[in-house]
């Protein structure tokens, strides 16, 4: 199957919270989800402020991939970059990046960062064939909930 699907071309859009069902069921399939920290909030916290937002490509109507995005006027950020297993290898995830960055660019941030768990290394492979590197940062978190 091509990014463009199987069955029509692709839309690649702001999810609307309609969508939050098919997010969180993607990012589930995906491996992303945690149970300490509720999807449904995270889609909410990032439609809720114009620094942020979640694209989504869908294709007849059906989701089949996500990218968080975000920035604090200078650096961005991505998270939840899910693409279907009907979709991988399709190159939809590197059209997804893609438009993540192009979002920054348009949006004023200058850098774009982004975390790997350790436990998904398999990922790491996947990010060096677009060109980003080991910044050599130490990530320190604190939850504040």
């Amino acid at each position: 199957m091509s990014a463009a699907g199987q069955n029509g071309p692709m839309q690649l859009r702001d999810i609307a919270t309609a969508d939050f069902d098919a997010v969180i069921a993607l990012w589930d399939e995906a491996g992303l989800t945690r149970p300490w920290n509720p999807p449904a909030a995270d889609l909410q916290r990032a439609l809720d402020t114009s620094t942020s937002t979640v694209l989504g490509a869908f294709v007849d109507g059906r989701l089949v991939g996500t990218v968080m995005v975000g920035h604090d006027g200078h650096r961005g950020w991505v998270y939840y970059l899910a693409v279907t297993a009907s979709e991988r290898g399709t190159g939809l995830g590197r059209r997804l990046m893609q438009a993540a960055e192009a979002w920054l660019v348009e949006h004023g941030a200058v850098k774009l960062q982004l975390m790997v768990r350790e436990s998904n290394a398999a990922v790491v492979g996947f990010y060096d064939r677009l060109g980003y590197t080991d910044a050599d940062v130490r990530v320190l978190a604190k939850r504040l909930d």
